[in-house]
């Protein structure tokens, strides 16, 4: 007697496998992802090395300059009175004192309202210039510099106003460089912005205060 058994075939269902497989690859690759983010971390955390010595950095010197904006389309432009304002003040004062009369004293006085008129409508602005030149007394580079140029008053030497900067300039061992800022804001609340005026640096001291400090090997020296 022949009894036939059923042939088992195995069946597969090819879409459920490829998705499972896809699955398989999102893991991976999520896994993957948050391997090398933790790996990026740990050498970040490694190669900055915090050092409490005291940086072997010298600063040379330091100044800061206010410019007006817009002079250089008028070299002859000033803060007060440009090329054709003194032309203008020149001649009628030379009217009056050579006899003018009441009417050359008029037209002066007429030129000056004119020219107060023109300053009210366009007001002078200026952007200012921080400078400091720094030596690297240490054996490895400096690549990454945090200062602040901090003001004082005078006499009492209470803090009047702080410029804090960030400068990534590389300075090599032994190497001096100066470093150069331009911004709108002034040292302190006192300085014009609108203004010229040559006794403003009378006004308060001045210093350059380090911060922060990386260098190329990985040390990191921090202010306390």
């Amino acid at each position: 007697m022949n009894v036939n058994f059923p042939l088992y075939r195995p069946h597969f269902n090819w879409n459920s496998s490829a998705t499972f497989l896809e699955g398989i690859d999102v893991v991976k690759v999520v896994v993957s992802i948050l391997l090398a983010l933790t790996a990026c971390s740990t050498l970040s955390a490694q190669s900055e090395t915090k050092t409490q010595t005291a940086p072997a950095i010298e600063v040379i010197k330091y100044s800061w300059n206010k410019v007006r904006i817009g002079w250089e389309r008028d070299p002859f432009g000033g803060p007060l009175e440009n090329f054709d304002e003194m032309r203008s003040r020149t001649r009628n004062e030379r009217r009056v004192a050579t006899g003018g009369g009441e009417r050359a004293k008029q037209e002066a006085k007429a030129d000056e309202a004119n020219l107060a008129l023109q300053r009210e409508k366009n007001p002078s602005r200026y952007f200012f210039i921080y400078k400091a030149k720094f030596k690297n007394n240490e054996p490895t580079a400096i690549v990454e510099l945090d200062w602040d140029h901090v003001f004082f008053q005078r006499g009492t030497e209470s803090e009047m106003g702080r410029r804090e900067f960030t400068s990534d300039e590389q300075i090599g061992p032994g190497k001096t460089k100066e470093l150069t800022v331009t911004t709108l804001s002034p040292p302190t609340r006192t300085v014009s912005l609108s203004s010229l005026n040559l006794n403003e640096h009378d006004q308060f001291t001045e210093r350059i205060q380090l911060v922060r400090i990386k260098y190329a090997d990985g040390r990191v020296w921090q202010a306390q």
